[in-house]
Parts: C-alpha cells; sequence; structure tokens
C-alpha cells in the first residue's frame, strides 16, 4: 500500500501544475478514468466544497450514470466503483493528523492532470 501524510498528498496535488485545485486528478482503481473536481462539478451542478469528499473516493461514473465497468472498456466514461464498498482493492491511502488512514485513488501524473485539464471535455 502507498501512503502519503496530508501535507506529502498536497504537494503532490501542487505538483500536479495545473491552474486550479478543481483540476487536481486522479484515476479510478477499478476503470482507470482521469478524473478531477471540475467533472464533479460539471456533472453535478454542485460546488466543490459539496463534491470535494466524492473526489479520489467515489468514480465520476456514479454521478454520471456509467454504471459498472466492462472489461477490456476504455478509461475515460467513469463506473460505479466507490471506496466505501466491501472490496478493498484501491492501491494509495492518506495518513491524517491522528495517523488514521483513508483510502483514496490514485494521483494522476502531471501530465495526465494537466492533459486532463486541457482537454475540456466533459465529464
Amino acid at each position: 500500500m502507498d501512503t502519503m501524510t496530508i501535507a506529502e498528498f498536497h504537494a503532490a496535488l501542487k505538483a500536479q501544475g495545473v491552474s486550479s485545485p478543481i483540476h487536481c486528478a486522479c484515476k479510478c482503481v477499478v476503470c482507470g478514468t482521469v478524473q478531477s473536481g471540475h467533472d464533479w462539478m460539471a456533472a453535478t451542478g454542485k460546488s466543490f466544497d459539496e463534491i470535494n469528499p466524492k473526489i479520489g473516493f467515489s468514480c465520476i461514473g456514479r454521478a454520471t450514470g456509467a454504471g459498472p465497468h466492462k472489461r477490456g472498456a476504455a478509461p475515460g466514461k467513469g463506473c460505479d466503483w466507490t471506496l466505501g464498498g466491501l472490496f478493498t482493492i484501491h492501491k494509495f491511502e492518506v495518513i491524517d493528523a491522528d495517523g488514521k488512514a483513508h483510502p483514496m485513488f490514485e494521483l494522476a501524473t502531471p501530465e495526465e492532470a494537466q492533459a486532463h485539464e486541457n482537454s475540456k471535455v466533459p465529464a
């Protein structure tokens, strides 16, 4: 399991080099779809504060109605996966100040995050 402290996590998000925190990106552990807060805001019409708890914990496909991921399908549409379910297949956790581990989707690389922001593809 890969882990980061909250400070390391925030530094890694900043290192993605995107124009705003809403464009920081992660990848769904099941379908591999790169997604950001911007995608969640576009899909739900909610504010960043409202959707922030879902980013990196639930796939954007939960907001768009993508349904289950199909084996062999290319990333991009999302799926209905969330890390709050029975199966623990995630590979990354953020450790809070109290030492508690929080499961998260892996962060997108800076190149992936920047390309995702620049794509302007609606979620």
